[in-house]
């Protein structure tokens, strides 16, 4: 009955030659066998009549659908007759179905004859065109599943088997896949084989991402002996993905980019020598934190500005400039950047105006191209600057000084701002911060693929709305290049939406499913808040990342029993695990015979009196038994500072920073250790947090407000290491 199919292509240029914006039902199923995907053996009959004929070819029970290219949904229009006996019954259900009113007002092209799949599993498979990262791959269980409680599962494609098999652990009924009330465990390799033929390199969705928009495989029947797609539904796309063209210089991106984080020269232009603008201000602030090259005013007829010599263009400057920060007039900008004569490596557009209005586009577009006449880089425009403490570069008033291993890509100034001064307060320092604003011309990418060859950079954070080129983001980070762990704070997920979606898979994937699929696959974290967001870093400034022993047992170890009870349950929440104590590390931590209302099962109770035992170096005996027999994959310390307050003549907490130190020291490797310090609000107990945070910061540790953030800090760390693992 299946006779040889024309090619995907030649399939789809049918389609589309028709004036069809989706393929029927045969040539979806003929689409899918061109691929290797198994479809019941099938054909079209023109009537009712023909379709008796041609059930008589197959072997029963039958489905019989309509084919139109006006029905889209053939079960909500009444097209679909499942479970037919014989021929007569074929012909019966073409007859009935052709006399419904959706049906009959259609232009109906034929009637689908299938032989009906065995019982099984319903499992649906789809894809859709992400505008950032390109194809998605989707699978879900079917039913109920996946029409009410959405369970289903998300991987930017191409996916490997390892992708696919991980994508039906995370399906919340996973278990009906093994077997449930004496059924037997579905075909698994079949239907992740089935995945990748959809999803993986080279398979549909890859070859044909020009031309498929949304893809329902819906349902795909797995049972205990393989795995068939029932139903097939393609819809096209109207026009192909944009090329991913690769921007900036060939070679390092440390070399392209050094001028930007360690300028030896920098230029100002839009200070003025009779008002005090937003240039004027930069360039006070550049000599306040000490920048030790020279700095250019470029204006066209001042002599000096802000007591130095001022230069009317780029191209009149004494020396070649690596970096120009520009906060003039937008309209002026393009000029200014073409005449730049080679002569300045990287321009940040502070200026707005731009892309940002839809009047400024066509004068974004006259911006990269001038600057690229003129052989310049541009960061932005509509941003706020560069923060570089290593080249003593910055634009907010009183960022440290102190070089440290964080480096920032941001989308929004204002946002910045906020996370160097409260990462400052916090104990995070930073190896740079670059806000892009716009990215007309510098990428995201660009920057994270800098960082990541940078040895000053541990760790990456980025604050994202819109990541450009979301394919060579993708790629990067996936790629063996990606050695670092990443951070995301992305800004507008809930506000995209799909809503012209014309099948379930693209009706399931609004709010930027597509970023928790790029989290899954490549060593980076997703966060929603700037709180969390330092929260991460903050552990990834002082912890060294372990994936041989990805982070999951912990041990919860602090002063206040109902704050441990609490920890647990955030522990819990975020996949981690405090499980009390058994065997020797139980007897030994018992045999010490602490004070009264001490517990230490796990979470260790220890109330302040307990604390106070040898002024604090109790916590070392305590850390040691734990270290040594229970070895768990992370500590997590807990004090409130109020219950120390008037109880006793020496400060315990001091001497536990010492201990945390030697505990290190003697059992390396083993542990994370992790410090929430909490405070009741008031100022001289935030005054002391504040004090003992720089302590732990010299001793190398992350220290938290609460044990819920410590709690979430620590999943990230462990969803990371996990990550890193897979690699190998």
């Amino acid at each position: 009955m299946n006779a040889p199919l024309p090619s995907p292509s030649n399939l789809i240029a049918a389609a589309r030659a028709e004036g069809r914006s989706a393929l029927d039902e045969a040539a979806g199923k003929a689409l899918l066998a061109a691929y290797g995907i198994r479809t019941p053996r099938s054909a079209v009959a023109r009537d009712a009549a023909d379709a008796e004929r041609t059930a008589a070819g197959l072997t029963a029970p039958f489905v019989a659908k309509v084919v139109s290219p006006e029905i889209l949904h053939k079960s909500d229009a009444g097209g679909v007759a499942l479970r037919l006996q014989s021929p007569a019954d074929v012909r019966a259900a073409v007859e009935a179905m052709a006399a419904k009113p959706a049906i009959a007002a259609a232009r109906v092209e034929g009637w689908l004859v299938e032989e009906m799949i065995p019982a099984g599993r319903e499992i649906v498979v789809g894809g859709f065109r992400d505008p950032q990262f390109g194809p998605i791959l989707m699978v879900g269980l079917g039913g109920i599943f996946v029409e009410v409680l959405k369970d289903v599962a998300f991987r930017i494609c191409p996916v490997s088997r390892a992708d696919a098999t991980a994508m039906l652990g995370e399906l919340k009924g996973a278990a009906l896949l093994a077997g449930a009330r004496g059924e037997a465990p579905v075909d698994r390799e079949a239907l992740v084989d089935l995945l990748v033929k959809v999803g993986g390199e080279g398979g549909l969705l890859m070859s044909l991402a020009d031309d498929v928009a949304e893809l329902d495989i819906n349902p795909v029947i797995v049972s205990p002996s393989g795995a068939m797609a029932a139903d097939a539904r393609f819809v096209l796309a109207a026009e192909p993905l944009p090329d991913v063209a690769e921007t900036g210089a060939e070679g390092s991106r440390l070399e392209a980019f050094r001028p930007l984080f360690e300028p030896r020269s920098v230029a100002v232009l839009g200070a003025s020598a009779k008002d005090v603008g937003i240039a004027n201000t930069f360039i006070r602030r550049m000599k306040d934190f000490g920048y030790p090259h020279q700095i250019y005013p470029i204006h066209p007829s001042a002599d000096e500005i802000e007591g130095l010599k001022s230069y009317p263009s780029l191209a009149a400057a004494p020396e070649p400039i690596d970096y120009a920060y520009v906060a003039m007039g937008a309209q002026r900008i393009p000029g200014v950047l073409a005449a730049a004569g080679g002569r300045c490596r990287i321009a940040q557009v502070i200026s707005s105006g731009f892309g940002e209005v839809e009047d400024g586009k066509g004068l974004q577009e006259a911006l990269v191209a001038a600057a690229q006449e003129g052989g310049v880089r541009v960061l932005g425009p509509n941003c706020l600057g560069t923060y570089s403490p290593r080249g003593g570069l910055t634009f907010p008033v009183g960022a440290p000084k102190e070089v440290g291993t964080i480096g920032i890509v941001s989308q929004s100034g204002g946002l910045s701002t906020d996370i160097i001064k409260r990462g400052q307060w916090r104990g995070l320092r930073f190896s740079g911060l670059v806000t892009i604003g716009n990215s007309a011309d510098v990428k995201p990418h660009e920057l994270v693929e800098y960082y990541l060859e940078d040895p000053q950079t541990a760790a990456i954070g980025l604050y994202l709305e819109d990541v450009k080129e979301g394919r060579a983001f993708f790629d990067l980070l996936r790629s063996r290049r990606a050695t670092k762990p990443v951070v995301i704070l992305k800004g507008g997920r809930s506000i995209r939406g799909r809503e012209a979606a014309l099948s379930h898979t693209g009706a399931l994937a609004g709010d930027d499913r597509a970023w928790d699929a790029l989290t899954a696959q490549v060593p980076a974290v997703l966060v929603k808040t700037v709180d969390a967001f330092i929260d991460v870093l903050l552990a990834l400034q002082h912890l060294k990342l372990r994936p041989a022993k990805p982070t999951h047992a912990v041990t919860l170890f602090g002063n206040g029993g109902g704050s441990s009870v609490l920890g647990t349950d955030a522990f819990a929440e975020v996949g981690l695990d405090v499980s009390p104590f058994e065997g020797e590390t139980l007897r030994l931590l018992e045999a010490m015979n602490l004070p009264p209302g001490t517990s230490v099962a796990n979470p260790i109770d220890t109330p302040v009196r307990t604390l106070q035992e040898k002024d604090g170096w109790v916590a070392g005996e305590i850390l040691d038994i734990v270290y040594a027999h229970a070895r768990p994959d992370a500590v997590a310390m807990h004090l409130n500072l109020a219950a120390f307050v008037g109880r006793g003549s020496v400060d315990p907490i001091d001497n536990l920073f010492a201990v945390v130190e030697e505990t290190q020291r003697k059992w390396p490797g083993v542990a994370h250790f992790c410090l929430a310090l909490r405070s009741d609000g008031s100022p001289e107990l935030d005054e002391k947090r504040r004090h003992y945070r720089d302590k732990a910061r010299a001793a190398d540790v992350p220290v938290y407000d609460e044990i819920p953030a410590m709690a979430l800090a620590l999943a990230a760390v462990g969803h990371l290491e996990r990550q890193f693992a897979m690699r190998g």
